[in-house]
């Protein structure tokens, strides 16, 4: 199944302020639902592609000291 998923979210978004974008993104992760994940996905392809290098370096940096790799599991084959 080939589900537009970009379409999707900015259709979803393109009529909310900035807080009711925040409320969707806490609600999102605090949900911990993962199919929740691909949507912020797109909003965070729209960040990157919204950055300049040194401001793509500064997430980038962010991301790699706060992964949590402790909670690491290799994927499952089913």
């Amino acid at each position: 199944m080939n589900f537009p998923i970009r379409g999707a979210v900015y259709h979803n978004i393109k009529d909310m302020d900035v807080n009711e974008l925040r409320d969707m993104v806490v609600d999102s992760i605090k949900s911990g639902d993962e199919k929740l994940l691909p949507g912020l996905g797109v909003l965070f392809e729209v960040i990157w592609q919204s950055c300049d290098q040194s401001e793509q370096d500064r997430l980038m940096n962010i991301l790699h000291e706060h992964i949590p790799r402790e909670k690491a599991q290799p994927p499952v084959a089913h």
